[in-house]
């Protein structure tokens, strides 16, 4: 894959509550989840909120290459209230963690099919709720790891 340089990639899932975070190996074959953090809601504008920056310690943490972000399209393919709140995010994520490129996968149905995984392994309620931003990171990153594989054989 000589288009698709080697290292590691953070996929994120963006909610009104918490963040996903997955991780991939060097190589881009295999996302695995990583951790979910509580959005930081009271943020300052003036300061950088804890979120964002345990996702900016994340990146340096682990050498990431790129960092790629679910954007919440709509089923008709438009672009909502949750795109631009995302999009507002992804772009607070990128100040911080400049010079690493924030790229954009469209993750529709990412929480759906997370959560359908999640309830067929027998991880439900509770239990569910704690790992479901994960997982759904996990949906987003995978996927675009094997979209850049397929562009590039």
């Amino acid at each position: 894959m000589s288009d698709f340089p080697r290292g590691v990639r953070l996929g994120v899932d963006v909610g009104k509550v918490r963040v996903g975070v997955a991780v991939s190996d060097p190589d881009g074959i295999l996302a695995t989840p990583l951790v979910t953090l509580a959005r930081d809601l009271t943020a300052d504008p003036d300061r950088v909120p804890a979120d964002i920056a345990e996702c900016a310690r994340l990146v340096a943490a682990h050498e990431a290459v790129e960092v790629v972000v679910g954007l919440p399209v709509t089923l008709a393919g438009t672009h909502g209230p949750a795109a631009v709140h995302t999009k507002a995010y992804a772009q607070r994520l990128a100040e911080a963690i400049a010079p690493v490129p924030v790229r954009f996968v469209d993750e529709r149905m990412s929480t759906v099919v997370a959560s359908r995984r999640l309830s067929e392994r027998g991880v439900r309620g509770r239990r569910q709720r704690a790992v479901v931003d994960q997982a759904a990171a996990v949906e987003i990153l995978q996927s675009w790891l094997d979209a850049q594989r397929r562009r590039t054989l």
